[in-house]
């Protein structure tokens, strides 16, 4: 496998919006290390685009549901890019996307550079790096007949198949936050939909931002002041269709929306 040809092919896919079973399987990484390989690759081909610059991770499978649906025993990251990052209550156009999967996401901004340890990170421990939490919605989009069925490897490779990040306001993150046990809901068209938890992300979204300071070194990363992270989905995801609204209420943390023109 080429991880160049590879990324060429979902860049192509990306463009045209063109929907397969599977990649070629010449094109198809074996490993979560062959994926990552390919993001990498991805991601430059993203970032020669005008006002594109990477700002930060995003976090996949981060629930014991989605880790089932994709045979893993982990999460894997993806990118934040500035073109696909916006302010509370953007209108994106529908068509941008194939599809527009609607994620409710504790966001965090980093404080400071995390610098690599010998003993693993824990929330506790990763905490005091962190400056701002944000209340975010991400929109995941891909072009594959069904996601469960193409393995994590292809997942991470199409830059862990994200579409856009919606940020609200940046509340200074406090220590007295439990995000354990936070609630939140997601409301679509003005009606409450679904609710959801801190707890469903690894049973506390910092130990997502835990689980980013140990992972990144090894792929040659770590995390750096004012990236920017979204720690995954909280509650159901909702698949929105044109002249949808979504907002996500995180309480004390303030709300984020997005609708879709």
């Amino acid at each position: 496998m080429n991880p160049d040809l590879t990324a060429d092919e979902l860049l192509d896919m990306r463009l045209q919006k063109r929907i397969v079973a599977d990649l070629p399987s010449a094109l198809k990484p074996a490993t979560l290390a062959d994926g990552y390989r390919v993001q990498e690759a991805l991601v430059a081909k993203l970032l020669a685009r005008p006002d594109a610059t990477a700002i930060g991770y995003k976090a996949a499978a981060t629930n014991v549901t989605a880790q089932k649906q994709m045979h893993v025993n982990g999460p894997f990251f993806g990118t934040l890019i500035s073109r696909t990052s916006h302010d509370n209550g953007i209108v994106l156009a529908a068509s941008d996307f194939t599809l527009r999967i609607v994620e409710a996401e504790f966001g965090f901004e980093m404080g400071a550079d995390v610098p690599e340890s010998p003993v693993p990170y824990t929330a506790e421990t990763v905490a005091p790096f962190v400056a701002f939490a944000i209340p975010a919605i991400e929109v995941v989009d891909h072009r594959f007949e069904d996601w469960r069925t193409v393995g994590a490897p292809t997942l991470a490779a199409d830059n862990a198949i994200h579409g856009a990040w919606v940020e609200g306001a940046r509340k200074v993150y406090r220590a007295s936050f439990d995000l354990s046990a936070h609630p939140v809901q997601v409301i679509v068209n003005g009606k409450p939909w679904r609710e959801g938890s801190g707890a469903n992300v690894l049973g506390d979204p910092l130990n997502v931002v835990a689980w980013l300071a140990n992972e990144l070194p090894k792929h040659g990363r770590a995390l750096r002041k004012g990236e920017k992270i979204s720690t995954g989905t909280t509650a159901e995801v909702y698949f929105a269709q044109a002249g949808d609204r979504v907002r996500a209420d995180f309480g004390e943390l303030g709300d984020v929306e997005v609708s879709f023109s």
